[in-house]
């Protein structure tokens, strides 16, 4: 392949010897650097068994059995395609950290009845949802673990520390059906690129967590553990000596552009990079790839997507369904059938677009790993 990708990279393991039986555009997964990013991230939490990763980054059964492989039991997930992916891969320990309402809630029933030898927890904020859940579980014999959803600054979704909140954790524990598991408190919103400003935030919201949980076990409840800090923040809630809490990081898993630039504290690698090939060279300043909108993410604006690193001054001047038209004065350099990387600013929606990675290590495609939950439903 054009060998000016890998190399504006820095690291020599992001190559492919022969990439012609790739179809473009693909994702492609860097076995080796997966591992780094593993290691890393259990390295920064100081045990394995203080994280719960995200599994919404990733979202293969592969990558689950490589984490439950190197000791993390507990996870995370956002939809139930998710917790069932990680259920048959083999994890006994599952966090579903979204709200169950309308048809969530039968299948919240249905998987605590499929997977009986799991620890399921949800989340919940509002009285009417954990009753209406309590009730269903407690109709078909079942019990699910509830965490109270906290919101601490972010205001996407929970309820502010207060009474109020005591009130919901005293109802969560006390109703038929539920279990009360302690508290979720993503911290979204402390994604400041100064690593000072992240850990201000950080000690910010501790004080009031661990207040609030001593309060309610004063009152004779059980608050057994606080699932805190995303991948801006984890490494900060590590240096909390807590053992209620439990680390949920996830993009650093495969990482993207969007936090390697941001982030410079954290030592995470781009696991999962995007191959496109150059399909025309219409201008003498413009090379078109066919990397359209329907294989990256587009919650960031054009021209800022993804990231070519053979191309630095590369201004991206028009993004559709199959191409990404590229504006260089690299161009003449470039002719159809070439073959580029492409790092993507969010790769968390990124992988949702491809039914498969290619797995690469030391330079050859070795497998191709389902991106099993990019559907919304597996079975239940």
């Amino acid at each position: 392949m054009n060998s000016n990708g890998p190399a504006m990279l820095n690291d020599a393991r992001y190559r492919i010897a022969d990439s012609s039986l790739i179809f473009s555009p693909a994702l492609v997964l860097f076995r080796e650097i997966l591992d780094d990013n593993l290691e890393e991230m259990i390295r920064i939490a100081g045990h394995a068994s203080r994280l719960r990763p995200h599994s919404k980054t990733h979202k293969m059964s592969a990558i689950t059995k490589i984490e439950l492989d190197k000791g993390i039991v507990k996870h995370k997930a956002a939809t139930f395609a998710e917790a069932e992916m990680l259920a048959k891969a083999g994890a006994k320990d599952i966090c579903l950290a979204y709200n169950p309402v309308g048809p969530n809630v039968r299948r919240a029933v249905e998987f605590v009845s499929k997977f009986p030898g799991v620890v399921f927890t949800v989340t919940a904020d509002d009285p009417f949802q954990a009753a209406e859940l309590g009730k269903a579980m407690d109709a078909a014999g079942q019990t699910v673990g509830m965490l109270l959803d906290l919101d601490v600054g972010q205001h996407r979704t929970g309820i502010a520390i207060g009474d109020p909140a005591a009130r919901l954790y005293r109802q969560i524990a006390t109703t038929r059906g539920l279990r009360a598991e302690g508290f979720h408190a993503y911290d979204g919103h402390v994604h400041q690129p100064s690593l000072d400003e992240r850990n201000e935030s950080v000690t910010g919201i501790w004080p009031a967590l661990r207040a609030f949980r001593d309060a309610l076990v004063r009152e004779g409840l059980t608050v057994p553990r606080i699932v805190a800090g995303g991948t801006p923040s984890f490494s900060l809630y590590a240096r909390i000596d807590d053992p209620s809490v439990e680390l949920s990081p996830g993009t650093c898993v495969l990482n993207d552009a969007g936090y390697t630039n941001a982030y410079r504290d954290l030592k995470f690698q781009p696991a999962a990079i995007l191959f496109t090939r150059v399909v025309s060279r219409p201008t003498a300043d413009r090379v078109t790839v066919d990397l359209g909108t329907k294989s990256v993410a587009t919650d960031s604006p054009v021209g800022n997507r993804v990231v070519f690193p053979a191309i630095p001054d590369a201004v991206h001047v028009a993004h559709n369904e199959e191409h990404l038209v590229l504006q260089t004065s690299r161009a003449a350099e470039f002719k159809p059938g070439d073959e580029l990387f492409g790092v993507p600013r969010h790769i968390c929606p990124t992988v949702a677009l491809h039914k498969e990675a290619h797995v690469i290590s030391d330079g050859k495609l070795i497998d191709r790993w389902d991106v099993t939950a990019r559907d919304r439903q597996l079975t239940i």
